[in-house]
């Protein structure tokens, strides 16, 4: 591949571009403390979206690391049930992560030690803007706290043995950008990397990601930076890369319903090579495993419901895709919903 059009590299000189700078292959092994990921495409955690029979097709994909969906340090301690269900990950091949959000630095490290041994790593939340979580002073709030953001990240990372890990923004809102004094703070404290979202809380997922702001914190720590925001196809990846410096990308909308993207990725950032478009075929398969996966790990009802986003998602683009999904999200009989995708 001579010339993809990406920053005005192509793929060979985008290769040299990085050995040079002592940053290795596009596509390379991370160490995260005592873990060493395969390679440098994660998934970022996305709440009703990365479960674990998602998680398990994405690491069919190539995915390096993935995370759990967002779990509150406080249900841990009271025992909710929805909570433990979020922690299962029996059955997912490759290395997984529990994400954690929360403020109270002892209670944080409480809970991560107590479930650290089923894990590869510990992530906490610090970019979340769900109003309910920035209230409670948890996700993307603590990025207005630096003292006590740093008091829960250190106090973790004294307690913990394997790999800490953070997600954040650039920022609460556009007049108070703190990319860099945050991702300081954060490598003081301990933690083994960081994953970056080029949006403010302020943006939620509006606009366009910053990945300016990225490349600052990118180079004002030592620690691996993972680039997040606005990655939809795999020179979008190669772009972060390259325009950034970051160690690695985190993938997150753009994997809704198109798992590919991540071997897609792999494929681009490992050989310079891009892949075929997606046959229905192809497509179609994947929605049944998604499907039977759902069937197997949460049960016919929860199943015929949740998949109704996930199949959406996968019908993007395709002919007579609006008309599809308004079948499916009225669907009630979760074999039909099989046979409809089989007739697709």
């Amino acid at each position: 591949m001579k010339n993809h059009g990406i920053s005005g590299f192509s793929y060979e000189e985008a290769l040299e571009k990085r050995e040079e700078e002592g940053r290795g292959g596009l596509f390379q092994p991370i160490s995260l403390k005592d873990c060493e990921l395969p390679g440098n495409i994660l998934m970022a955690p996305m709440a009703g979206v990365t479960d674990l029979p998602y998680r398990i097709l994405c690491k069919e994909m190539g995915l390096s690391l993935s995370f759990t969906e967002m779990v509150s340090a406080k249900a841990i301690y009271y025992g909710n049930q929805n909570t433990d269900s979020l922690l299962v990950h029996k059955g997912e091949p490759g290395l997984v992560s529990a994400q954690l959000f929360g403020s109270d630095p002892a209670l944080m490290a409480e809970m991560a030690c107590r479930i650290e041994e089923d894990f590869d790593g510990i992530d906490v939340n610090m970019g979340c803007p769900v109003p309910k979580v920035v209230r409670n002073q948890e996700g993307s709030a603590l990025m207005t706290n630096l003292p006590l953001a740093e008091q829960v990240l250190s106090t973790m990372a004294k307690a913990l043995k394997k790999p800490l890990t953070v997600k954040f923004r650039i920022g609460f809102t556009d007049d108070a950008i703190n990319v860099v004094e945050f991702a300081k703070m954060a490598e003081a404290s301990g933690v083994a990397s960081v994953t970056i979202h080029g949006r403010t809380r302020e943006q939620y997922y509006r606009g366009k990601a910053n990945w300016q702001y990225i490349k600052e914190a990118k180079e004002a720590v030592k620690i691996p930076v993972f680039g997040n925001g606005d990655i939809f196809q795999e020179e979008d990846a190669l772009a972060m890369l390259l325009s950034t410096g970051v160690d690695g990308v985190a993938l997150a909308r753009g994997i809704q319903g198109n798992p590919f993207l991540i071997r897609a990725c792999v494929s681009l950032l490992s050989e310079g090579k891009k892949l075929p478009p997606v046959s229905l075929s192809e497509r179609k398969e994947m929605m049944l495993r998604h499907l039977k996966l759902m069937v197997e790990i949460k049960g016919e009802h929860l199943a015929l419901l949740e998949m109704r986003k996930h199949l959406s998602w996968y019908m993007e683009g395709l002919e007579n895709a609006a008309r599809w999904r308004q079948r499916v999200n009225t669907e009630n009989d979760l074999e039909k919903v099989f046979q409809m995708v089989r007739e697709l």
